[in-house]
């Protein structure tokens, strides 16, 4: 491959804009810039200056805007970005000045320039900038072919501590390339190269070169879509995120079906690919539409209604009401609210209890959109069909990890029959590959495998090695783990044994739990795992499990406020409070092996038969990005699960290659490593044969064989086995 400088880069770049109609503007220094933005800030408002006779701002009211634009952080100038300013007019009139027309994105105005000198702490010149209605909103930082683009990331974070000041705080998007690989991300420094992505088709195949990735996000409409659209400004960490092009697909998607049809759809998107946020932003592009009277989004668990609450919260206060119970909820579908976020039991009340639907009855035929979040369960039984028979001008759409098709239907009923067809796809292979989630390490444990499941004697054999192992999987407590269990007798036995052994790590339990067998999911918000009754004496085994889990945290739960201890465990596993005392282990039956998302966790033990979508979701748990430490998810089961992990992988990867998600087994990987011994050895049966070799091909050929064999020794070391 020929080295092709980053002048030819930049020339090149600038060159296949030009094609694409951008205007060529040469701006040498600050100066320059505003002299432009102003002449493009006219151009952008001819139509509101013509309404007063005008065709330019006089100085003085430049002056006013320059000095509104000034003021605040980077994050409050995104926001005036996509505000219009009200500008008084010398002669008293008002003039709403836009900045961005988010509505008709191609209708802005769209330059390139290139080397712009900014004098900040030190003097600075930056390769290629987009400026959009006169504004610099893209920076492009290019590298010749060869060199790691890391450092193009390294000199923008550079930038932003020496030279990054005035109109240049308004950019939205940076894009580093070398020609070969090309990266685009938001305008949040800092966050790390994780938080780059390579832009693709929405196959998820991806434009790497800088030709291709110009060609498509560059492209005038797209690039004034994703910065008018699909940059999310998220008020929890007041900071930019933009969407990763298989979230953007799967809104355009849902977008284009509400505008053009009735027809519902499912998206499937890997469990850890970001669904929260693009549910949100499907959401809140759909409550624009002026035909959509509202927008519903609806989840199947209390918990994960209080988590995707706090999560759109985070995105944008008050943009969506969470509703408590059944009341809130019909006075929230009468209200002015565009979207709601409620769960299905409530839904179901709403919809089936005549005291509520009668006071709904005269919005069931208007048009609402209804968003489900994990689409996979909940869906094929009476409550969802009472919703959408009531709701009879619904569109509704389902996101999910992993449908359920006719291999995997406990009762005959398919995703598709339910939502429709697939919308858009992003499988858990592409997230590997994109690093956006790990893959897996799964192990088989060889203990006493000839007594039944419920002997005393192989629980205490497993409960030791959990407690042998635990360090060392979780690097000394860094992180934490779950052990999922067949029962909640099962696990009450396994807290018992634990007990015995005096553990050193903090190990707690949890399973649901209703004060009586007649309390439905409403009542509790809990429907995962098991219901049990005071008359079974498993209350009783629970809240002996809580004034243990009370003594170590100094806590006070009750079995009377479960929800709060339920809180608290959820809170302790994930590590994010500081102070606050982890819980290093916890015994589930059902509960946190869906739609529990903790970077913290890396490891789930498994007494537990698992199958299809169950097991991927359980081990989906483990396989959050966080650091160089955390490689992959570890799994480790007391039961031969190896056909059904084979078989759930194949039908949830369209992949007839398991080694793409999980790791080859012990045994192949220790194969293969005595034949690398073997061959090696063969070739250089001493030390002293190395000094025998002469050409520098034979040396490559010692180097290269010598370095495989340490990268297979270190990979053999992270099993249990060795």
């Amino acid at each position: 491959m020929s080295i092709q400088s980053e002048a030819a880069l930049e020339a090149g770049l600038i060159a296949t804009l030009q094609q694409m109609d951008y205007e060529y503007i040469q701006i040498a220094e600050e100066d320059n810039l505003q002299a432009n933005f102003k002449r493009q800030l006219e151009i952008h408002n001819r139509k509101r200056l013509a309404e007063h006779g005008r065709t330019e701002f006089t100085a003085e009211e430049f002056e006013k805007i320059l000095i509104y634009l000034e003021g605040g952080t980077r994050f409050e100038k995104a926001k005036k970005l996509r505000d219009r300013y009200p500008l008084d007019m010398a002669d008293g009139k008002r003039i709403w000045v836009e900045f961005l027309n988010r509505q008709q994105w191609c209708q802005n105005e769209f330059q390139v320039s290139n080397q712009i000198t900014v004098e900040g702490r030190k003097k600075c010149r930056y390769d290629v900038t987009i400026l959009i209605n006169g504004l610099p909103l893209v920076q492009i930082e290019l590298k010749r072919r060869g060199v790691e683009l890391k450092q193009a990331y390294n000199q923008i974070q550079r930038y932003h501590k020496t030279s990054f000041h005035g109109l240049f705080d308004y950019i939205q998007l940076f894009i580093i390339s070398n020609g070969v690989n090309t990266r685009y991300f938001a305008n949040n420094p800092n966050s790390g190269y994780k938080f780059t992505f390579n832009w693709t088709d929405a196959a998820n195949v991806p434009f790497n070169e800088l030709d291709k990735f110009t060609a498509a996000f560059l492209e005038k409409c797209t690039l004034g879509k994703i910065i008018g659209k699909y940059i999310v400004l998220h008020e929890g960490d007041k900071c930019l995120m933009v969407l990763r092009p298989y979230q953007f697909y799967a809104v355009e998607k849902i977008l284009d079906k509400v505008k053009n049809s009735n027809d519902n759809g499912y998206i499937w998107h890997t469990t850890g690919a970001g669904k929260t946020l693009t549910s949100f932003k499907a959401a809140q592009l759909v409550s624009e539409l002026n035909d959509v009277d509202k927008v519903m989004f609806v989840v199947d668990r209390h918990d994960l209604d209080t988590q995707t609450q706090l999560e759109y919260e985070a995105f944008e206060p008050g943009a969506v009401d969470g509703t408590d119970n059944t009341d809130k909820l019909v006075k929230r579908l009468h209200s002015n609210s565009k979207i709601i976020i409620t769960t299905i039991q409530k839904l179901n009340a709403a919809v089936s209890k005549t005291w509520y639907s009668n006071k709904i009855e005269s919005i069931r035929h208007s048009r609402i959109v209804m968003i489900f979040d994990e689409c996979h369960r909940s869906h094929f039984g009476e409550s969802h069909k009472r919703i959408m028979k009531f709701f009879d001008n619904a569109q509704v759409f389902g996101f999910t990890g992993t449908p359920i098709f006719t291999e995997n239907a406990v009762d005959g009923h398919t995703t598709k029959e339910i939502f429709g067809n697939c919308l858009h796809q992003y499988l858990i292979k592409d997230a590997i590959a994109d690093e956006n989630v790990l893959g897996f390490l799964v192990e088989y444990y060889h203990g006493n495998e000839n007594v039944e499941a419920g002997n005393a004697n192989r629980m205490e054999e497993i409960a030791k090695f959990i407690l042998n192992n635990f360090n060392k999987s979780t690097f000394d407590g860094e992180f934490d783990a779950l052990f999922a269990v067949q029962s909640v007798p099962m696990l009450i036995r396994y807290y018992k044994i634990f007990k015995s052994l005096n553990p050193k790590i903090r190990i707690g339990a949890v399973f649901t739990y209703a004060a009586n067998s007649s309390q439905d999911d409403e009542q509790t918000g809990m429907n995962t795992g098991q219901y049990v009754s005071e008359s079974t004496g498993e209350a009783d085994e629970l809240q002996a499990i809580m004034d243990d889990y009370n003594e170590m945290f100094g806590t006070a739960y009750t079995t009377e406020n479960f929800r709060a201890y339920y809180d608290d465990i959820n809170e302790r596993m994930k590590k994010k409070k500081a102070g606050m005392k982890p819980l290093d282990l916890c015994l589930v039956v059902g509960m946190f092996l869906t739609g529990f998302d903790s970077k913290k966790l890396n490891t789930l033990y498994v007494d537990k038969n698992l199958e299809y979508h169950g097991l991927l979701q359980a081990f989906s748990r483990t396989n959050r990005i966080l650091n160089e430490k955390k490689r992959f998810g570890k799994i480790i089961c007391f039961r031969d699960l190896k056909s059904n992990v084979d078989t759930a992988i194949r039908l949830f990867s369209n992949s007839n290659n398991p080694e793409e998600i999980v790791r080859p087994t012990y045994e192949g990987v220790k194969k293969e490593y005595q034949q690398l011994a073997t061959d090696f050895l063969q070739k250089y049966p001493e030390p002293s044969s190395i000094d025998l070799l002469q050409s520098e091909k034979d040396k490559k050929d010692f180097v290269l064989a010598f370095r495989d064999i340490i990268r297979k020794h270190a990979e053999i070391q992270i099993y249990e086995d060795y």
